[in-house]
């Protein structure tokens, strides 16, 4: 199937609600997932004003065997995108017998309007809005430079560089080719928000990883020193996977999970391309993975960011009307699956941080999720309160539910994020009834006598995990 028939594809189903339109996207046999979501996006993005124009022009009657989604799929391409330069093949031919009619609707649908710019044409929610000024958020790949020579290599390219960021106020007000430091991740740099980098060389390169800051921050709390074991539960499409290797610096082991092949092909080729050499990647369901197998019995740290509605994603915004609210149906059975998952993670049994996350915005999907799994492993987890200064905090469903951390373009300038950290909790002894006013020594510094008399008495320390 070509570029066009998929997007046709695509965008039927999205309308249709058959999908989400990135899980359309990558079950679709299209090979350039990238290109096929651009397309898919921005035709979207016109609709209103691709179906003025089709139906001014009086395409579909004339073509009676156009299907409307690939007419309009076509139109964009010629009117507004690149114009089949390079390719389009009997399509640019079939449109080719229209394009003086095509232009000329779509010129007259602007002096009617009276704007000169085609962007003028669209409706208010459908303009470069709140998603078009988070800024762009660009990780330093440590495994690969520094932030220094990056810094060093944007400033000979005639970027200024404005030094660390003190408020979000700073990012906000970025313009032209002024960049900053993000005052809290020391590996991110931040661009105003229309700077497009998919080009550089150093992206090309894998020296810079296009990431969202709200998607570092898993990792960033997730904190496994070098040599550590790690379990990326659902790992695709890979630049949290990258982001742990790089806190790693390559030594230990990640064992990164996806049921998605064509994901982890391009998860394969992004890591090789970040110099990730830790990694075991498998096509395998997480929750099939067994916590008592021995290879990962070393396993202290899990990275779960399961699959969700998308609702927090900035795109969502380009990809369903309605502003992307999941039905009631999907929450649950998502909320279903990502509730098996955690519960599932907990249970490995060396164990001792986790991070749960979604780019959702749904309470079904994050505190709901986080609470029950709380519930079930009542005294043996809890939640790590971190980032105390983070100005956006989970919803008050449940006490403790102010450590989890929530992000959205209007609190933080990100997109919109969930993020819980579960610890292992460190088991307090019972101390023998004469013990409730004397604080006990170290066990450590105890002879063995009264080490003994404290285990009879039930007060004996259990080892940590």
């Amino acid at each position: 199937m070509g570029l066009y028939a998929a997007a046709a594809a695509v965008l039927a189903g999205v309308e249709s609600r058959q999908g989400s339109l990135k899980g359309l996207v990558y079950s679709s046999s299209f090979q350039n997932v990238k290109q096929l979501y651009a397309l898919v996006c921005e035709t979207q993005r016109y609709s209103a004003v691709l179906d003025a124009v089709i139906a001014s022009a009086g395409l579909l009657r004339a073509e009676k065997k156009l299907r409307p989604h690939l007419a309009k799929v076509l139109v964009y391409e010629l009117l507004l995108g690149k114009g089949f330069r390079g390719g389009g093949g009997r399509w640019k031919a079939l449109l080719g017998r229209h394009q003086a009619r095509l232009k000329a609707e779509l010129a007259r649908l602007k002096v009617h309007r009276g704007v000169s710019r085609n962007e003028d044409l669209l409706q208010e929610s459908s303009r470069p809005g709140q998603a078009y000024q988070v800024p762009r958020f660009v990780r330093v790949n440590t495994l690969k430079t520094c932030p220094e020579d990056a810094i060093d290599y944007f400033k000979r390219q005639g970027f200024s560089y404005q030094g660390r960021a003190s408020s979000l106020e700073d990012l906000r007000t970025l313009k032209g080719q002024h960049f900053l430091l993000d005052p809290l991740l020391p590996e991110l740099l931040v661009f105003p928000a229309q700077t497009d980098l998919h080009e550089h060389p150093l992206y090309r390169a894998g020296h810079l990883i296009l990431q969202d800051k709200a998607s570092c921050l898993p990792a960033m709390l997730l904190a496994p020193p070098p040599g550590s074991h790690v379990i990326d539960a659902c790992a695709a499409p890979g630049n949290k996977t990258s982001y742990i290797a790089a806190l790693l610096k390559n030594q230990g082991k990640i064992f990164a999970f996806d049921q998605d092949a064509k994901r982890l092909a391009a998860m394969a080729t992004l890591l090789a391309r970040a110099g990730v050499s830790c990694c075991e990647v498998a096509e395998k369901d997480f929750l099939t993975v067994s916590p008592s197998d021995q290879r990962y019995g070393q396993v202290q740290y899990i990275l779960l960011d399961p699959s969700c509605s998308g609702s927090g994603m900035l795109s969502r915004q380009l990809e369903e009307h309605g502003g992307g609210t999941p039905s009631k149906e999907r929450l649950q059975a998502l909320a279903g699956f990502q509730q098996r998952a955690l519960c599932h993670a907990l249970t490995f049994p060396s164990l001792r941080r986790l991070v749960y996350s979604t780019c959702s915005l749904c309470q079904e999907e994050n505190e709901d999720v986080v609470q029950e799994a709380l519930r079930q492993n009542s005294g043996v987890f809890r939640l790590a309160p971190v980032l105390p200064t983070w100005p956006h905090r989970g919803l008050s469903t449940f006490p403790g539910s102010e450590h989890c951390l929530r992000a959205s373009p209007e609190t933080t300038l990100t997109g919109g994020f969930f993020i819980a950290v579960f610890e292992r909790a460190e088991v307090v002894p019972s101390p023998a009834p004469q013990d409730k006013a004397v604080a006990p020594e170290p066990l450590s510094k105890a002879p063995k006598r009264k080490r003994r008399r404290k285990a009879a008495a039930g007060g004996s320390v259990p080892p940590r995990t």
